[in-house]
């Protein structure tokens, strides 16, 4: 059976030039790059040059880039760093995030509020997961320690308005981080334009290695390392640097980011006929998420009367890969609470199915995949409920 892949906002195949890219750094150029001779020199080097890399697409000096281990550590570092910093530098204590965030995000800002004793706000969102800037205005005090505003969801690809946030915060001296995670592959990234003063990337979601990522620090933000014992990464984050994957990460980065045009104009027709049908031809069935402001590979449901789960594995015996809402969240029997945090009662809420399309993604492909989605939700409503 053939198989194909539409999960592409879990994680991405390394692109073949990226491979080639990481290759020598697994061999002959092993050095560590901390170390002073030649060997290290040469780690060194490659090191410094992918971190110019990624600063001059977003925008940023390279001293402004702090490799980490993905997206998640990104986050982490940005939401205890900063949190820590604040209120140590000025006594802050309350933090503000969109209840859609990623579990990085969002369970990171929980733990800083019942261990540390911040003060956790929620800002509302709109039916499609967006967040207001005005909202986000309305709820800025001048002890604030942090923002944080994913920049498209993983989960129902909503693209979040991070520019006009960003004013707001700039506005008012209060530093604001976006997880840039999945708009990494689709998204133009430039730090200035968008006002952040903090942003995640993680390198698996476009088409680079998985176990490597980025967090940008503006100048002059106060951040504490979540990671001690040396003085890697301007004492940000201790321990030898991977150089074979931020190597990999760096070219990656640069194809996505050079190619984001190309690669929107491939991808949008494609989601948008998936969208277009399955709202068409399957009953009781809705889209997620914003229908425009949304990632070009993105296409999001749920289905009344489903269980996203057993939706899933019938598409995978079918020869299909998708999710059902976050990755992480596969195999809860609850529901995301993404969708009900946009109003979706339980019935629809755990028929949730998220299909993300990728570079090689055709529509033959497509046109398969809707006659076994079809199939697959008709049986899934037969089935006797949990």
């Amino acid at each position: 059976m053939q198989k194909t892949y539409l999960d592409h906002a879990a994680s991405t195949p390394v692109d073949p030039r990226v491979l080639a890219a990481m290759l020598p750094y697994f061999g002959e150029k092993f050095g560590n790059p901390s170390s002073v001779h030649g060997y290290g020199q040469q780690a060194e080097h490659a090191l410094e040059t992918a971190r110019e890399t990624i600063a001059g697409l977003i925008g940023a000096a390279p001293d402004e880039i702090i490799f980490t281990s993905g997206g998640s550590e990104s986050d982490n570092l940005a939401l205890r760093g900063a949190a820590l910093a604040a209120r140590r530098k000025r006594g802050a204590n309350h933090l503000l995030i969109s209840p859609v965030e990623h579990h990085a995000v969002s369970q990171t800002a929980e733990q800083l509020a019942d261990l540390h004793g911040f003060e956790l706000e929620y800002l509302p969102v709109d039916k499609f997961g967006r967040t207001s800037p005005a909202d986000v205005a309305a709820r800025l005090r001048p002890e604030t320690a942090l923002v944080s505003v994913i920049m498209a969801n993983n989960e129902i690809g909503t693209i979040n308005p991070i520019a006009e946030i960003g004013a707001v915060c700039r506005e008012r001296g209060i530093p604001l981080h976006t997880d840039a995670v999945q708009g990494g592959a689709h998204l133009p990234l430039d730090v200035r334009s968008l006002g952040v003063d903090l942003l995640s990337l993680g390198a698996h979601k476009f088409y680079g290695p998985k176990g490597v990522g980025a967090l940008y620090q503006k100048r002059g933000i106060p951040l504490l390392p979540m990671q001690t014992g040396g003085d890697h990464e301007s004492g940000m984050r201790a321990g030898t640097s991977n150089v074979p994957l931020i190597v990999g990460m760096a070219e990656a980065f640069r194809l996505a980011q050079e190619n984001h045009a190309a690669h929107r104009a491939h991808l949008t027709p494609i989601r948008d006929f998936i969208i277009g049908r399955v709202l068409e031809d399957v009953p009781d069935a809705r889209l997620t998420g914003h229908p425009s402001e949304r990632l070009p590979n993105h296409a999001s449901f749920a289905f009344k009367g489903v269980d996203g789960n057993a939706l899933l594995m019938m598409l995978d015996l079918e020869g299909y890969a998708c999710s059902s809402g976050s990755a992480c969240k596969t195999g809860q029997p609850e529901p995301s609470g993404v969708l009900t945090a946009l109003g979706l009662s339980r019935e629809w809420a755990l028929g949730s199915l998220r299909v993300t399309i990728g570079r090689e993604t055709n529509t033959k492909e497509i046109q398969h995949f809707f006659q076994a989605l079809q199939a697959a939700v008709k049986i899934c409503r037969k089935l006797p409920e949990r």
